[in-house]
């Protein structure tokens, strides 16, 4: 037996390496990510020092906030790209004629 015969699946042709798929109803990681990130705190926000109730998303933008108020320019530019978006970078092109031939000078008056 050769290597390649080591990397060959165990089913045949037209034969699914998963015959069951995904289980009905498991959901996805980013559904899971979210209903995670709306989970809400009872916690005294570290800007203002108030006790306020907070989602996840709302204590890591503070918590962002506070590490671009220390001097953090990742954290600033993080929150710039996310409050107003990341900037679109332009190109200016110019486009310059550039005669083919050089040497060879044309005579438009004759026209």
């Amino acid at each position: 037996m050769n290597r390649e015969d080591n990397l060959k699946p165990n089913w045949e042709k037209g034969e699914s390496g998963n015959p069951n798929g995904r289980p009905k109803g498991s959901k996805n990681r980013s559904t899971i990510a979210r209903r995670w990130l709306e989970v809400n705190q009872n916690l005294k926000n570290p800007i203002t020092g108030i006790s306020e109730t907070m989602s996840q998303e709302d204590l890591m933008t503070l918590a962002l906030i506070k590490k671009a108020r220390e001097g953090d320019v990742n954290a600033y530019k993080a929150l710039m790209d996310s409050g107003y978006g990341a900037p679109v970078q332009q190109i200016e092109q110019t486009n310059i004629e550039i005669p083919l031939f050089p040497d060879v000078q044309t005579d438009d008056s004759d026209k």
